[in-house]
């Protein structure tokens, strides 16, 4: 099941977003069902989720978010312009 924002939209690797009002972008997707080396140490650890890094650092640099349709304070801001979802490539 891919993940969602809390609008319903699928969130994409290179998504602008707003994490808590800042300024962000969807580094990549941790999904189980899409097989990726490097998430899978994500996928172990804290389960499904996204990568968020900041644009201009001075908030939080990087979070990774698990519980995104729940999450109001992670906001689609524009979709990715490569049109590529799932893990990071």
């Amino acid at each position: 099941m891919a993940l969602r924002y809390q609008s319903g939209e699928e969130i994409r690797k290179g998504d602008q977003v707003l994490w808590h009002g800042d300024p962000g972008e969807i580094e990549f997707v941790a999904d189980p069902l899409v097989k990726d080396s490097a998430t899978e140490w994500y996928l172990k650890e804290y389960g499904p989720g996204v990568m968020v890094v900041e644009v201009i650092p001075k908030a939080f640099g990087r979070v990774y978010e698990m519980d995104t349709e729940d999450d109001g304070d992670l906001v689609l801001v524009s979709r990715a312009t490569n049109g590529s979802s799932g893990a990071k490539s």
